[in-house]
């Protein structure tokens, strides 16, 4: 049974919705500082796979500058507000260049101490920020939350040799004809049965329902995204992020973002390092419901508070 989230008590913070440049491209998002005399140390979120800063990731940055940290959640490229063609598709590359746009604004409010700017990732965000903290030396501290730290290797070793080479090829096939001169291809982001980049019940508890409801998501994204999940690797930022140190929140039971990846890329990291499970038994408790959502921003606090 799903329990929501309580409405947040008033608190000192100030919302305003700002934007930046990346790559020439305009990124809309929400800046949280908390009243009282700065510069505070300051924190760049990055989210689920579709997600834009109404969701996940606006809560998340809610919760954290309550905790006195000032927060930017943002739309990435081609999605939400933001601007960037393909609309909604998934830019590895793109999204890298995103969060290093956003820390050089964040870097220059004189609200933010320059020196203290961590990064935290919620589900594939998570292997996001975890490559782009071990490759920024301005990023000090590192911080996912029911992450996906996903790498070629597993993700062919779960498809097969050749389930996965099947899948490449489909889909540049689909790159081809678009380079071709053909439309952009385009599939449901979530279903409950039939194609979709997310298919089942769980993704579209959140995205298919009131519980995710923002006026900038649409239920699609680009056939072409899938290649991108699939040949994506965020968990090599494991190997790269020491002497920084790393946090790690994820539930016991996931099935769409799997604990033995959260389990691997905590042992690839070699710096001062903290592994927290949480007792959830779906991977989107963490994204919007009680006691876990609380739980994850008490671990995140406390981490935060030794390194940054």
């Amino acid at each position: 049974m799903t329990v929501p989230v309580p409405e947040p008590v008033a608190a000192p913070v100030v919302i305003d919705p700002v934007t930046f440049k990346a790559d020439g491209l305009t990124l809309a998002g929400d800046l949280r500082v908390p009243t009282g005399e700065g510069p505070r140390p300051a924190l760049v979120l990055t989210g689920p796979f579709t997600g834009v800063k109404e969701q996940v990731t606006g809560l998340y940055a809610a919760r954290l500058a309550e905790a006195g940290y000032v927060t930017l959640a943002f739309d990435h490229r081609n999605f939400g507000s933001s601007q960037g063609t393909p609309r909604r598709h998934e830019d590895p590359q793109g999204k890298l260049a995103d969060l290093r746009a956003a820390v050089s604004y964040l870097r220059a409010l004189p609200s933010v101490d320059g020196e203290r700017v961590g990064v935290v990732g919620i589900c594939l965000g998570g292997g996001y920020a975890l490559r782009f903290a071990a490759f920024d030396p301005r990023v000090k501290v590192f911080a996912g939350i029911a992450g996906a730290y996903d790498n070629p290797y597993a993700m062919r070793a779960g498809m097969s040799d050749d389930g996965y080479e099947e899948a490449l090829a489909a889909l540049t096939g689909v790159l081809e004809r678009q380079d071709l001169g053909g439309e952009v291809e385009y599939l449901p982001a979530v279903a409950v049965s039939g194609e979709a980049a997310m298919p089942g019940e769980e993704p579209f508890a959140y995205y298919g329902t009131a519980r995710s409801a923002a006026p900038s998501w649409v239920n699609e994204v680009t056939r072409a995204s899938v290649r991108e999940l699939i040949t994506m690797d965020g968990m090599i930022g494991a190997d790269f992020l020491a002497p920084k140190p790393g946090l790690i929140v994820h539930g016991v039971v996931d099935r769409l973002c799997a604990p033995e990846g959260a389990e691997e890329a905590y042992k690839r990291m070699e710096g001062p390092k903290r592994i927290v499970w949480l007792d959830a038994r779906h991977h989107i408790d963490l994204y919007d419901t009680e006691p876990y959502v609380t739980q994850a921003v008490e671990a995140t606090t406390a981490f935060l508070a030794e390194h940054l």
